[in-house]
């Protein structure tokens, strides 16, 4: 079996990030070059597999038991954030870790530092990988990726396994709330999946936020600013004063566990014209509603005081929270902690304070849970995978395919 790191790093060095301003599906077309390859590359195993139009890659291995059981799924993303650079991705391979500050060594001085990101102390001794600074790593969700395709290897390279019906898929664009726009359910052929786009070893999660985007034009009005008495109107500063009006505790940086934010994810402009760009989120569906009239109130008050057209928004759902889809067969969460408590892990149930491509296909009717895949500190430049928490992963995966042979 090629080693699970070897497959990781392949696929990492491969550029994937997705394009919200694009229109296309993919969004961006470096997308298949990954696609192209997962598909390659399950021909390769003997593994019955299509790649269509969309960049949905979807494969099955046909059951091999002499009685019928649930048809089994396991999802993950190719795509990587927006957030950070995925070009030319130098990870960094830190064997036997120390329990230290580990030097990023593509920015001098820069360091992922236990006492910023202390969750990095529960894997000393452990390999880890990290980036080298200048990009994001893509365990999230090439972790993923990785940790499927090497379950597949090995369930044919061991017919003795058994197990049911088996389906993959691999899936463009979920970064940017697009991954399964046009994913045909009943075409992929399970009757239940998990994706496997979590974090932490051990995250299972079949809670989601609601979320939506919310784009904000300003429309201002520039005049020469010796003469602008009266006259002008900073869209600059009416986009900060408009800001200012959310509340500041419903921030990121301000909430945890249920509680929902606003996020500013972007701002462009002059004092001609301006553009902010949020994200709305909330687990309650009451409270995401209320966030986003809020958002409109925050508008219509901007237009009252400078005027009809200085603010137009935008506003949009993107996914809402798979539980009410998903807890009514919680049998597919129980098999899930059992199949960690095999690997030897403890199963951390909680909510997800983002969402995966399982919220949407819940809602599509294929129940879809979330499963670790191992990664930490996603989206940025301090992302890194312990290796160990992969491996646990894949067998978690084994191990659902083995639990649902067994009933």
């Amino acid at each position: 079996m090629e080693k699970l790191l070897n497959r990781f790093l392949r696929y990492v060095s491969v550029d994937t990030q997705s394009n919200e301003e694009s229109e296309t599906q993919p969004s961006a077309a470096k997308e298949w070059d990954l696609l192209r390859m997962l598909e390659a590359e399950l021909k390769a195993m003997g593994v019955q597999v299509t790649l269509d139009e969309y960049g949905y890659v979807m494969a099955a291995i046909p059951s091999n038991l002499d009685k019928e059981v649930p048809a089994v799924g396991f999802i993950a993303h190719v795509d990587t954030a927006p957030d950070a650079s995925g070009a030319n991705i130098k990870p960094q391979i830190i064997e036997n870790y120390g329990g230290g500050a580990i030097d990023l060594n593509g920015v001098p001085g820069l360091q992922l530092k236990p006492e910023e990101f202390p969750e990095i102390l529960h894997y000393v001794g452990q390999t880890l990988i990290t980036t080298d600074g200048t990009t994001l790593l893509g365990a999230d969700d090439k972790a993923g990726v990785a940790e499927i395709m090497h379950a597949v290897q090995y369930i044919v390279e061991h017919p003795e396994f058994k197990h049911g019906k088996v389906c993959i898929g691999f899936t463009p664009d979920e970064e940017i709330g697009r991954g399964v726009v046009k994913f045909d359910v009943p075409r992929f052929g399970a009757d239940f999946a998990y994706t496997m786009d979590g974090g932490e070893v051990g995250e299972l999660e079949f809670e989601n936020f609601n979320a939506a985007s919310a784009k904000i034009h300003i429309q201002g009005r520039n005049v020469h600013p010796g003469y602008a008495k009266e006259k002008m109107r900073n869209a600059i500063l009416i986009g900060q004063e408009l800001n200012s009006l959310l509340p500041v505790d419903q921030r990121p940086e301000y909430t945890a566990g249920y509680e929902g934010f606003f996020h500013i994810i972007s701002f462009k402009g002059a004092v001609e014209e301006a553009d902010f760009a949020y994200i709305i989120r909330d687990h309650s569906r009451a409270k995401f509603e209320a966030k986003k009239v809020l958002m409109q109130q925050v508008v219509d008050f901007i237009n009252v005081k400078y005027g009809t057209g200085t603010a137009t928004l935008v506003l949009k759902d993107q996914y809402y929270n798979m539980r009410e889809q998903v807890e009514p067969h919680y049998h597919i969460i129980d098999k899930a902690v059992k199949a960690m408590e095999m690997a030897g892990v403890k199963a951390k149930i909680q909510p997800i304070r983002g969402g995966t491509d399982g919220a949407n296909l819940s809602f599509k009717g294929l129940p879809c849970p979330n499963i670790f895949a191992g990664g930490l500190n996603f989206h940025g430049k301090m992302e890194f995978v312990p290796l160990e928490s992969m491996e646990k992963a894949a067998q978690v995966v084994l191990n659902i395919i083995g639990l649902f042979a067994a009933e």
